[in-house]
């Protein structure tokens, strides 16, 4: 089942993809609870329809689950070699911003103040029931679904911000594409190999050239173990996503750049289109426009630290 979320004349529907088709499902019917529900509407093209991003996310976890990423874009952004030891512990991940979310042909502004724009390839998983304290084989029955996320990252501020210490964040807070659809995932179980990994064939390009290619099941832990490991301690609900973190051999320009030793392909631009495809789920095209200027700030102020 191909879940799509989007606008027709005027109104914002869920409904079941068919081919070149959607058909809309129940008003109020959320895309996390469309199994089961069958369409009450005619089929309408998909050519005639807006597609927005499948869901609404409550939270985004970005973990990093691909060796070969995080030895290149470690190169690139933090100028260091390897891999850091405690990567290999657990998946770790990230909490990014679900505000920004757009949808697969949306367009993408370059974010205030960066130089240096990048995309990430990297599928999510969708949970659609709430769990604690998973373990893997019982995460399963907790994933819905999956989708394309491009994780739309800064560089320049990514690599300045987080020689604090921290995570990214406006490196990585205007914009994350998810699309085209939400594919339930008994429609993927075919690619599912041996060891639990979805074995999806990931191709990137930029303004037609293919600059990417990559397999999903290079990633070092399954969704399964990632969903475990994100619901210890805590809870995990419908609309939760998770993302695989991205792929390697080319799935972002940096990990190519820390390769290579250049920036080489260039930094994307107003007027580039990138254009992400995952077998057995589709195809995202978002093309970058030109974004607004920060809103100056001063400096930090040296205090004098003074005590009550």
């Amino acid at each position: 089942m191909r879940i799509a979320t989007y606008v027709h004349e005027g109104r914002r529907l869920c409904g079941v993809v068919e081919d070149a088709v959607v058909r809309p499902l129940p008003d109020g019917t959320s895309p996390v609870e469309a199994l089961g529900v069958s369409p009450v509407g005619p089929a309408v093209p998909l050519a005639d329809v807006r597609l927005l991003p499948p869901l609404e996310p409550g939270t985004v976890r970005d973990f990093v689950t691909f060796e070969e990423h995080v030895e290149g874009v470690r190169r690139s952004v933090d100028g260091a070699a390897g891999v850091p030891d405690a990567w290999y512990d657990a998946p770790t991940f990230y909490f990014t911003n679900p505000y920004a979310v757009v949808g697969p042909y949306d367009d993408v502004p370059v974010p205030p103040g960066a130089q240096v724009l990048d995309f990430e390839l990297e599928v999510a998983a969708v949970i659609g029931r709430e769990g604690r304290d998973l373990t893997p084989e019982q995460a399963r029955d907790h994933i819905i679904g999956y989708t394309i996320f491009n994780d739309w990252s800064a560089r320049d501020l990514q690599s300045r911000e987080m020689r604090v210490g921290l995570g990214p964040c406006k490196g990585k807070d205007t914009a994350a594409t998810l699309g085209p659809y939400l594919v339930t995932a008994d429609e993927l179980d075919a690619y599912r190999d041996a060891d639990g990994f979805l074995r999806l064939a990931l191709t990137a390009e930029v303004n037609g050239e293919v600059v990417g290619k990559d397999l999903l099941s290079n990633m070092s832990w399954t969704f399964e173990e990632m969903v475990a490991y994100a619901s210890r301690g805590t809870v995990v609900r419908p609309g939760d996503i998770l993302g695989s973190g991205t792929c390697g051999n080319g799935g972002c320009l940096a990990e190519l750049w820390g390769v290579r030793g250049r920036q080489d392909p260039p930094p994307l631009k107003p007027g580039d289109t990138v254009t992400l495809t995952v077998e057995g789920i589709g195809s995202t095209s978002n093309t970058v426009v030109e974004g607004t200027d920060p809103v100056p700030l001063p400096a930090a102020r040296r205090r004098t630290r003074e005590r009550p």
